[in-house]
């Protein structure tokens, strides 16, 4: 139950004191013995725990998955395989999986989308990194605006969609190869860019070394660097972005005055 959930509840007089004191003394995060889950990130950041799910053992990757969906009603994973899909399906059968992006999800229905990121690709190899960020950026409740295949070898491509990128709160460069869409995007719009690398390329791009460089070495201001094919950091940053630059975005715990739940 959330923070503000809670608040609500005892305002209503559904919940006493008393009651909503013991679901505040909960410990911060629930022992599994091979995991730590971190119950209280939503409470602190607005953002619940997401799970990476490559490596993981499959009862250990089902019974996480379990508990988060159980807390929150809805649960996200990234980097997840087919198999660790059909394995989840088999007990949660209403899981979603893209095969493109790797995520693994359920996702409560109706949930409103507000403000607006751009995800803008250089090519449509680096697509799978791009819908990593995408669909992060939009489980946290931000609409995106999916622009793609407009790098910088034609460049006419990204010119005819730069009103749309420009209406966006921020931006997503997703590119491979030299990396070079996050410095004219850069120098393009007024919004913050964020410079994803892709491992995209040949020999001498070093799986992504290559773009990485350039993008932390942009002479175009206003542009911050994740990691290389970290497409969810982006969308999760954007989303932190928007929240900031949309009414109505932020912290659910918190209004537009100030830290108190807003009832």
């Amino acid at each position: 139950m959330e923070t503000k959930e809670i608040l609500t509840k005892v305002k209503s007089g559904e919940l006493s004191v008393e009651e909503a004191e013991l679901l505040f003394r909960r410990q911060p995060f629930e022992e599994m013995g091979y995991a730590k889950l971190d119950t209280h990130r939503k409470i602190r950041s607005g953002f619940a725990e997401v799970i990476f799910c490559s490596g993981k053992a499959d009862e250990h990757l089902l019974q996480i998955f379990g508990r988060l969906y159980e807390q929150d009603g809805e649960v996200f994973g990234t980097r997840a395989s087919r198999e660790q899909y059909e394995m989840i399906r088999e007990k949660y059968p209403q899981a979603c999986y893209d095969p493109v992006s790797r995520i693994l999800k359920i996702e409560k229905e109706g949930k409103a989308r507000k403000g607006k990121a751009a995800v803008c690709t250089a090519g449509t190899a680096d697509i799978p990194v791009a819908e990593e960020a995408a669909q992060t950026a939009e489980y946290f409740g931000t609409a995106v605006e999916r622009i793609y295949d407009v790098g910088v070898s034609g460049i006419h491509r990204l010119l005819s969609s730069l009103d749309r990128i420009q209406e966006a709160n921020c931006i997503v460069a997703v590119a491979g190869m030299e990396g070079a869409l996050a410095s004219v995007l850069g120098g393009l719009a007024d919004k913050p860019v964020i410079a994803v690398p892709t491992s995209v390329g040949y020999g001498a791009s070093m799986n992504g070394l290559s773009a990485l460089l350039t993008m932390i070495n942009s002479c175009a201001n206003g542009i911050a660097v994740v990691n290389i094919d970290n497409g969810y950091g982006a969308g999760y940053l954007a989303a932190q972005i928007n929240r900031l630059a949309c009414p109505g975005c932020l912290h659910p715990c918190r209004n537009h005055t100030g830290w108190e739940p807003d009832l």
